[in-house]
């Protein structure tokens, strides 16, 4: 069951907070330029953020809000300056009765957490910001930062496109943000907040300016920042870790501001920051087994889409989602996450694995789809829901291989099937990018296949 959403008073003025976990510390996430507690807390929604709050919850007690003029809190109101929305964080952990808080801010609720803990020391435990900035226009030690002439063309850009998805887009890594992706990526920028207010706020943001204070921080704190961030260039975080006293950098490799996918550098970083606010470095306990990972992509979803309309396609997407969970299911498998157009599944045999690419790419046939499918043998790690390592990296790189309609597998895998009734063609060795050595590749079809 999700938190319950509740209420602060700062002021006269409402702020929408809910409380994650029942830990002995407490963190208060102070949030971005805007944000909706409701559809953070969704990890349908909002994966990344979902898996923040789910991992922060496991050692304490988390506080999320948003804040004055976003999301759920009041919107009819002024933007205030800093020094005002700094009272709403204080007004929520007044609500909850925390005395003292690890606050984390994310990008744009770094320069308000700088201000709490410089103003409150004695209910500040610890400062953490991500993908922050202490100046937030170009400066003479900021001049990788835009001028206020950029700023505002930026502002005007934004006001135009709000709601359409291509706003927060452009947040992601480069590619990551599909077409039919944008959608509900406008109902978050939506939810956060509307045109108008969020132009106020980056008028506001034009006024943010940090640096003076950050010497007088004296809390223990953290810089957490993507060496590619586009949007907050890493420059930014150097500097705050350079005047923030015993400040610790931590760098992410990892090429965007934020993510749409709960995986990787976006998530991992929060092993560090547990070390950082518990002082104890969390004990990863990794589940390795032998499995068979199936990768499935459909080629040419975007002019597929282009050519069916926006309600013709997501028919056909929920008829091929629906197919792809029938033959899982069918054989065995288990499905670990969608890819956006395609699918990431496991399997305990490597025929039914097999088997089920073949299935799959003969029904979405049937559908007017080409999907194409890889896959690969190996010891994986599980993750949770997730699964990771070099195997399933490899199972990615084949399917990136194989045409439309074709199923390609590893010699891993031809070679444990034998018997099984599927046959193989050879399509020689390839370079698989990220992955050592040559690799063996053959493209599957049926003979006489068993479920075995």
């Amino acid at each position: 069951m999700a938190p319950k959403v509740r209420y602060a008073r700062s002021g006269d003025v409402h702020i929408a907070y809910a409380v994650v976990g029942e830990g002995p510390i407490d963190v208060v996430f102070v949030p971005g330029f805007v944000s909706n507690v409701s559809d953070s807390l969704d990890a349908g929604i909002s994966p990344v953020f979902a898996a923040w709050f789910e991992r922060l919850s496991r050692f304490a007690r988390v506080i999320v809000f948003d804040k004055r003029g976003t999301g759920l809190s009041d919107r009819s109101v002024d933007v205030a300056g800093l020094d005002v929305r700094m009272d709403d964080v204080r007004a929520v952990m007044d609500a909850v009765g925390s005395e003292r808080a690890a606050l984390i801010g994310g990008s744009e609720g770094g320069p308000m957490s700088i201000l709490f803990a410089a103003t409150f020391p004695e209910r500040t435990h610890s400062l953490t910001l991500f993908g922050s900035f202490a100046s937030f226009v170009r400066t003479d030690d900021h001049p990788w930062m835009p001028t206020l002439e950029e700023r505002a063309a930026q502002r005007a850009l934004i006001e135009q496109y709000w709601g359409s998805g291509r706003i927060l887009a452009t947040f992601s890594p480069v590619g990551e943000v599909k077409e039919e992706d944008l959608e509900a990526i406008g109902a978050r920028e939506m939810a956060g907040a509307s045109p108008g207010a969020v132009v106020r706020l980056l008028e506001m943001d034009e006024n943010i300016d940090v640096r003076s204070i950050l010497p007088t921080i004296s809390v223990p704190t953290l810089v957490v920042h993507a060496t590619g961030d586009r949007i907050v260039p890493f420059e930014s975080a150097e500097y705050l870790a350079r005047h923030i006293p015993n400040a610790r950098l931590v760098p992410l490799d990892y090429a965007a501001h934020f993510a749409r996918e709960a995986s990787g550098p976006i998530v991992d970083w929060l092993d560090d920051c547990e070390e950082f606010i518990t002082g104890v470095r969390p004990v990863g306990f990794v589940d390795r087994v032998l499995s068979t990972v199936l990768y499935t992509d459909i080629v040419d979803s975007t002019a597929r889409a282009a050519s069916l309309g926006d309600d013709a396609w997501k028919q056909t997407l929920d008829r091929h989602d629906r197919l792809v969970g029938r033959e899982s299911e069918r054989h065995r498998g288990v499905n670990v996450k969608s890819t956006g157009d395609g699918v990431l599944a496991r399997f305990d045999g490597p025929a039914r694995g097999v088997a089920c690419g073949l299935a799959i790419a003969d029904g979405a046939g049937d559908l007017g789809l080409a999907v194409r499918a890889g896959l690969h043998t190996g010891e994986i790690e599980l993750r949770g829901d997730d699964i990771g390592g070099i195997s399933a990296h490899i199972g990615a790189r084949v399917a990136s291989l194989a045409g439309p309609g074709e199923v390609l597998v590893s010699r891993t895998v031809r070679d444990l099937v034998a018997g099984s009734g599927l046959t193989f063609s050879d399509r020689g060795e390839h370079e698989l990018k990220g992955v050592p050595d040559r690799w063996q590749v053959y493209a599957a079809s049926r003979g006489s296949i068993a479920n075995s």
